[in-house]
């Protein structure tokens, strides 16, 4: 089992940045890829980033590559996410995930989930 806890969301202004972590009850952390999502009102969970359970690999979604950057410690099981440049269309419920394989779809494992608000 994982449990996951997201910590960090808030109210920002556009332009702003915000910092969320992802703590991990795991003894294998680095055995996980892990992952952010996130779900605006009205709309479907997407992908947003993930990283290879070594951190040597990353992956994001078009929408905030070059303005989000994922990254972990596996000392202290934990995953971040570094958002800059927020905009508006940025608000959603950020959850973080754990899965086995990068090529996988399925998380099988989730947060629940930060409130990340970006005001105009």
């Amino acid at each position: 089992q994982v449990h996951l806890v997201e910590s960090g969301g808030g109210l920002v202004q556009a332009g702003g940045s915000l910092r969320l972590s992802c703590a991990a009850s795991v003894r294998t952390f680095s055995s996980y890829v892990m992952g952010w999502f996130r779900q605006a009102p009205g709309k479907e969970r997407t992908f947003v980033t993930k990283i290879s359970g070594s951190g040597t690999i990353t992956y994001y979604a078009d929408s905030v590559k070059g303005r989000f950057t994922i990254s972990r410690d596996n000392a202290r099981n934990t995953v971040y996410l570094q958002m800059n440049s927020l905009k508006p269309e940025d608000t959603a419920i950020y959850y973080c995930a754990a899965t086995m394989a990068w090529l996988s779809n399925t998380y099988e494992y989730w947060g629940q989930g930060t409130q990340v608000t970006v005001s105009s």
